[in-house]
């Protein structure tokens, strides 16, 4: 069970487990700018699709394992063997079609860093690269999508992305700090702001 102590997080980081806690106060709604790290979210995210975030973050070394470190451009190079291989996998979801799409989302990726420069200069193009600070009072108040969010998911969908519907990417652009959705009583809320 997660640790109690007196700062004030979002509601949805409480009380799971000590690893979804870190992740809210580490990593949730921090700008992320490096491509690696916007391609792990992208899997992850795409993983996480019909299940808890809980389930994807408690697989999350498994996935690094499991994915080369989200190197992109080995999984773009994974094919029917290493597939069968992942789907075996008690360490990852082992959905076909998710752990395929990694690989189909892998090529993608390539292909749009190859015509963009960078797949952070991309995405950050969609919040003209700064961070949508919202001011969310309850957990209610947040969106599962947005205008934003629908735009980026219907270009990716048609750069050849699988699993990017608008409610995952606006999960990933929570997660990598393109948006600040953290509630503004949440202690992280200022600091992710700056």
């Amino acid at each position: 069970m997660a640790k109690q102590n007196a700062r004030v997080r979002c509601p949805w980081s409480q009380g799971v487990s000590d690893a979804y806690e870190t992740y809210h106060d580490d990593e949730w709604g921090v700008p992320a700018r490096d491509d690696r790290l916007q391609f792990e979210f992208l899997i992850l995210e795409g993983a996480q699709a019909g299940l808890s975030w809980s389930t994807v973050l408690h697989k999350r070394d498994g996935y690094r394992k499991a994915f080369a470190n989200f190197d992109p451009e080995k999984v773009a190079r994974f094919g029917k063997r290493k597939i069968e291989s992942l789907i075996a996998n008690p360490a990852i979801i082992r959905n076909r079609l998710k752990i395929r799409s990694a690989v189909t989302n892998a090529q993608a990726f390539l292909a749009l860093v190859e015509a963009e420069g960078s797949f952070s200069d991309y995405i950050w193009g969609f919040v003209d690269g700064e961070p949508i600070v919202n001011r969310w009072k309850q957990s209610t108040d947040v969106p599962a999508s947005t205008p934003v969010s629908d735009a980026l998911s219907k270009d990716l969908k048609q750069r050849g992305f699988k699993f990017v519907g608008t409610t995952i990417i606006y999960a990933h652009m929570q997660a990598t700090g393109l948006v600040n959705d953290h509630l503004v009583g949440c202690y992280r809320y200022r600091e992710c702001s700056q």
